[in-house]
């Protein structure tokens, strides 16, 4: 009797530990702390029109959401994770490895902000200027010659550039944002060297060491996830600069301002164009195994996706958000309602 209870008992939860997902109504989102505010603003809109929960949002950085997101299936799990950088390889394989389907959706596109406090000096900076003040190691006078980073004030790197002290705050390793400042500012201005370029092709990983690796010597300092506290440090502290999105910097704009790249401001208008040098794709990921189970993801997702979110002067357009143009929103509508499954 004792062996057909405790069968019955061990069936059931095995049958349950099958179901990709459990009846949870409400959708939940994790992810980058950039797409959050826009993310918020569609959730709070779905949930007023849809009558379903207004989704629950947490902001844990891109890579901290894709390895929430990628943990498994069920309503334990991320229903969607934003993300401010591409999904990488490994964050790929390890959701493959868990048999999740992930759905692509790109929402628009943002700019990456050097900004400081308005009471500070607005600065014009290059790529390759930004590198050598934030690097761990810069060449040195000889060709191939590394030295830990001796550059303590701005105008040791460019006389036009302030006398202070070099102090910039921005995300930490697990932040979309960090990420994409590393590629779009980082290596581009570590390639104005030339033997360093050549280290691509010869030894990548060096490369990536020379070019990836910031300053722990106090002149970068990791400030959290959290956007809005760089904000109220700059505002304190009207030498150091920050990094965010543009978002942060249109919404704080009485109170910062941003650097400008090469001559390019930081402006919708420059970032919409391309002509900014410092600008990314915003995305967020769906599960498909959820679709269907939680309530309501595609229609969030076309909510996201809707002419009144995204035109040029749509609700998301006033929050910073650089919307897709009319080729780029249709295809993203037709792949999202087909479901497609991406592949790398």
């Amino acid at each position: 009797m004792k062996k057909t209870v405790f069968a019955a008992i061990f069936a059931t939860a095995a049958a349950i530990a099958a179901v990709p997902a459990q009846a949870r109504d409400q959708i939940n989102i994790v992810g980058s702390s950039t797409v959050y505010p826009f993310a918020t603003v569609v959730a709070e809109r779905f949930g007023r029109a849809s009558g379903n929960p207004t989704p629950t949002i947490e902001s844990t950085g891109s890579g901290g959401g894709l390895k929430l997101f990628c943990e498994g299936v069920g309503e334990n799990t991320p229903d969607i994770t934003n993300s401010s950088s591409y999904i990488k390889q490994s964050q790929y394989d390890d959701c493959a490895e868990k048999g999740i389907d992930i759905i692509e959706v790109k929402i628009g596109y943002d700019g990456i902000a050097f900004a400081n406090s308005k009471a500070g000096q607005k600065i014009d900076v290059t790529q390759k200027e930004l590198f050598l003040a934030l690097a761990a190691h810069v060449p040195g006078e000889k060709e191939g010659e590394l030295i830990a980073n001796p550059y303590e004030t701005w105008n040791q790197i460019n006389a036009k550039l302030p006398a202070v002290k070099i102090r910039v705050l921005g995300p930490p390793p697990t932040s979309g944002t960090r990420a994409a400042f590393v590629e779009l500012v980082m290596q581009k201005g570590c390639a104005k060297f030339d033997w360093i370029k050549d280290l691509k092709k010869t030894d990548k990983a060096k490369y990536g060491e020379i070019c990836d690796s910031m300053r722990e010597d106090g002149a970068f300092v990791e400030a959290g996830e959290n956007d809005n506290l760089i904000v109220q440090k700059l505002e304190a502290d009207s030498s150091a600069f920050g990094i965010f999105g543009y978002s942060f910097l249109d919404q704080n704009s009485d109170k910062l301002q941003g650097a400008s790249f090469a001559g390019v401001d930081i402006t919708f208008e420059n970032i919409a164009d391309g002509s900014y040098p410092v600008s990314r794709p915003l995305h967020f990921f769906v599960k498909k195994q959820h679709i269907g189970v939680i309530p309501g993801i595609l229609d969030f997702v076309n909510t996201f996706l809707s002419d009144a979110a995204q035109s040029e002067d749509g609700y998301l357009a006033e929050k910073g958000l650089i919307p897709l143009s009319g080729d780029e929103l249709k295809a993203m509508r037709a792949s999202v309602n087909a479901q497609k499954v991406m592949k790398m």
